[in-house]
């Protein structure tokens, strides 16, 4: 018998591959809930048991070493074969239990997950829920994500997807706002007045606003006098009166039901994407998953109650 793995190198490869996949020690370390110091320390005493060089650093970047490249493969598929003996056993149980890693975005895991978790503990309270929001495209296997809720549909053979609900967004203003500036009756009529825009924190790009007119989809970039990077934050610079700009409904839809912000536009409103669900194959069987999954099909109605509020109406044909 070979002899038996001691927990000072597991350690260490689950450091190093965190550390490999990710590009560097401190995103490794958050998503091991450790310091960065742990990590490095942890590989180092990995490179000198191995008498390898695993990385090439300098003081801006991290890379493989061909020997790195090749001890990262085999680690992922160590610690995936780990991962599935752990969910054939978490899937024998008939109850929830242990700990469920949930990823989501800032705006959906602020407005429709956060707020469901209460009532989901409620109902399984030996599972504990990890809730990971950001913007940074998660790799869901490799972080041993359990479900993440992401915006768009993603091809990825390894992963289970479900459509949840239409992403639908509109232009808003406040009710102040436009009383003083008037309201535009087509999107034209956005270069005559105080615009607030998005900007993607992943790409530093910012958002192009897309309107439906007619049978066409138009997409422009109105000139802006306030630009952010949190959906929340627009919509509060609105709220307050900053102008005229674009939000997910169901953001909106807690402004627009208190009466801070209106619809803008409705009749141009465009259904930019959908909502999806996305967990490993190797959760499939898994009584946490299939309890969170049911729990999202409470959260994502088929007709969403905050598309209603946000709506105003049918289409303008020009």
């Amino acid at each position: 018998m070979s002899e038996q793995i001691g927990l000072e190198r597991l350690t260490g490869l689950i450091a190093f591959s965190r550390a490999a996949s990710l590009g560097s020690y401190t995103a490794a370390a958050r998503a091991l809930s450790i310091s960065p110091s742990a990590v490095s320390k942890s590989v180092q005493r990995l490179e000198d048991r191995l008498g390898l060089k695993l990385f090439t650093r300098t003081t801006r970047s991290m890379a493989l070493t061909p020997e790195g490249r090749d001890l990262h493969e085999r680690t992922l598929r160590l610690l995936r074969e780990v991962d599935e003996i752990e969910q054939a056993a978490v899937a024998a149980r008939a109850e929830p239990t242990g700990t469920l890693r949930v990823a989501t975005s800032n705006p959906l895991g602020i407005h429709l997950i956060a707020p469901a978790l209460p009532r989901f503990r409620e109902r399984y309270p030996k599972l504990a829920v990890d809730l990971r929001l950001t913007d940074r495209m998660v790799d869901i296997v490799e972080e041993a994500i359990d479900v993440a809720i992401r915006v768009g549909e993603l091809a990825d053979s390894r992963l289970i997807s479900r459509r949840l609900a239409p992403h639908r967004v509109g232009a808003f203003a406040s009710p102040g706002y436009l009383a003083r500036r008037g309201t535009p009756r087509h999107p034209n009529d956005l270069a005559d007045h105080d615009c607030v825009n998005f900007r993607y924190q992943s790409s530093g790009q910012a958002l192009r606003w897309p309107f439906q007119v007619g049978s066409r989809t138009i997409e422009l970039t109105p000139e802006t006098g306030i630009i952010t990077d949190l959906s929340d934050a627009v919509a509060a610079i609105l709220e307050a009166g900053g102008g005229i700009g674009m939000s997910p409904t169901y953001v909106a839809a807690t402004y627009v039901k208190r009466g801070t912000l209106v619809p803008v536009l409705p009749e141009f409103q465009v259904e930019r994407s959908v909502i999806t669900a996305l967990w490993p194959e190797s959760r499939q069987g898994s009584p946490n998953v299939r309890a969170f999954v049911a729990l999202l099909e409470e959260i994502f109605p088929s007709s969403p109650p905050w598309e209603g509020i946000c709506s105003g109406g049918g289409r303008s044909s020009d």
